[in-house]
């Protein structure tokens, strides 16, 4: 009975072949995308099996190696920022040493470039120290200024260092003239606390026309400062003590609450 049960199902089998055989081209392709669409979700699931394993591994990585890497990443994006910064510091420095330099061979005066080491916030910004002193010929009194104009002078003296009282402060007074067609002279004093980019220039005629703009330089008188150095600009001006002498107010070329290089000019 069991022989005639393989026996049946064989002859079906066969037949099946002959009438899939017989079956013309495009009835046999039909037939063949049929069976094929059945199986085909069958074998994506045995890939999706055969992947299982590599991606449960991937999840599967420690939280603690994953922190490492993000903390590697961002040390070195960090690093990277601070490299940049340095550079793009460099650039400027050295374009601030050019400039510098080519002010220096541009001015008739003989000059030393010093660093500022030291402020006196004490004193209201009113003198700064620098890096030399006697051994490199630095002497009391020689005038102290940058590019853009004159600082102060040299007050004290040691081995190494040296102090500079800056222009405003009670104790540095220069003679200044006016450049106007009458180039009046006066004397730049101490200003207000407040404001340590403006001074007073005193003791100006009474009849002195003083106009704001105009610039204010070194007269050269008391031979402590040669002539010419630029000190600023005149802001305004007025008669004081029932018109004896005029007194103005002078905006700063130097910015004294910015000093990083400064030159002492010597004789």
């Amino acid at each position: 009975m069991l022989k005639k049960k393989h026996y049946l199902a064989l002859g079906v089998v066969v037949l099946a072949a002959l009438l899939i055989f017989s079956l013309p081209q495009r009835a046999t392709s039909r037939l063949k995308l049929a069976v094929s669409s059945l199986f085909l979700p069958l074998f994506g699931l045995l890939n999706t099996a055969q992947h299982l394993p590599v991606a449960a591994a991937d999840i599967a990585m420690p939280r603690s190696a994953l922190l490492r890497e993000v903390g590697e990443l961002q040390r070195d994006q960090q690093q990277s920022r601070i490299q940049m910064m340095q550079a793009a510091a460099t650039a400027q420095e050295n374009d601030q040493l050019r400039a510098l330099i080519g002010w220096q061979r541009q001015t008739p005066w003989k000059l030393k470039l010093a660093n500022v080491v030291m402020r006196d916030p004490a004193n209201w910004w009113r003198t700064v120290q620098i890096d030399l002193g006697s051994r490199d010929g630095v002497r009391e009194n020689l005038p102290v200024l940058t590019a853009d104009g004159l600082v102060g002078r040299v007050s004290a003296v040691g081995l190494t260092r040296s102090q500079v009282v800056l222009l405003g402060d009670s104790y540095c007074r220069v003679s200044a003239l006016v450049e106007n067609p009458a180039h009046d002279i006066g004397i730049i004093t101490a200003s207000g606390p407040l404001d340590n980019s403006l001074v007073e220039l005193t003791y100006l005629s009474g009849n002195a026309v003083v106009k704001p703009g105009q610039n204010v330089v070194t007269s050269g008188e008391g031979g402590v400062y040669p002539r010419g150095i630029i000190i600023g600009q005149v802001v305004d001006s007025q008669t004081v003590e029932f018109g004896l002498y005029t007194e103005a107010r002078v905006k700063l070329a130097a910015n004294l609450g910015a000093l990083d290089q400064v030159w002492v000019l010597f004789p």
